[in-house]
């Protein structure tokens, strides 16, 4: 069973590529905690996704303390301060972010994702579904303004009701109903992460303009690569809407 689901995670949602990843990103100064999880250990790509978001979030100014960094990988998990990530894990962990005045959340998790059953968490072999993210942050960050990032296949549900609130900004790797792409031996992170990564690099006025590149440069990948397009989604809650992704 473990083989098969693989098998099918991995079919479906990662297309082979040799496109060259793009650098680690920086960023401006921004108060955030922040709760990052590569969800599993078949291939390099999610932990380098989330290695890439905590140093740009170090380049920043956030405390390590309050970066808190999740894996499937042994050998990630051997560096100091990673945890492993399972469904129970991570969700306590953003139960507890707690920001304080003045500080926002937020929440990257990367890995395959199946659908109709949310992301893959290859440790325990389990999904963590809209529903389960939406109760850790009403727990952990409250009213606060949140930036949730989840990229995976099939992940469009969690833009949508009952995760997208009006103070929080949900950007994910594809539709409910489409995968996403880039995984594979050649790849440093899947093209949703390399893009994403790469628009927080760059100066953006705001949350939806990160969005909308991170979609056009999405969209240039895969027309390379003559794949479907996987159509990202993103809410921008009307609280948030001015969250600046830099400065602050």
């Amino acid at each position: 069973m473990r083989a098969t689901l693989l098998l099918v995670l991995l079919l479906a949602g990662c297309a082979r590529s040799q496109i060259a990843a793009t650098p680690l990103p920086r960023m401006g100064p921004q108060r955030w905690t922040a709760v990052l999880v590569a969800g599993d250990k078949s291939l390099p790509v999610f932990d380098n996704a989330t290695g890439a978001m905590a140093t740009l979030l170090e380049r920043a100014g956030v405390p390590p303390e309050d970066i808190h960094r999740f894996s499937a990988s042994p050998s990630v998990l051997a560096t100091p301060h990673v945890q492993v990530a399972t469904r129970a894990r991570v969700l306590d962990a953003v139960a507890e972010l707690h920001p304080a005045p003045g500080q926002a959340c937020l929440v990257f998790i990367t890995s395959h994702g199946a659908h109709g059953e949310g992301v893959y968490l290859a440790t325990r072999e389990e999904f963590l579904l809209p529903a389960d993210l939406d109760t850790a942050l009403q727990s952990g960050c409250g009213s606060a303004p949140t930036v949730a990032i989840v990229s995976a296949c099939y992940t469009g549900g969690f833009a949508q009701s009952p995760v997208a609130k009006a103070n929080r900004i949900v950007l994910t790797a594809s539709a409910a109903d489409r995968p996403s792409f880039g995984c594979g031996a050649g790849r440093e992170l899947t093209y949703y992460d390399q893009c994403i990564l790469g628009s927080l690099n760059k100066v953006m006025p705001g949350w939806s303009d990160v969005a909308t590149e991170t979609d056009k440069c999405v969209s240039r990948l895969e027309a390379l690569e003559h794949v479907a397009p996987s159509d990202p989604q993103s809410w921008i809650g009307r609280s948030v809407a001015g969250l600046p992704v830099a400065g602050g």
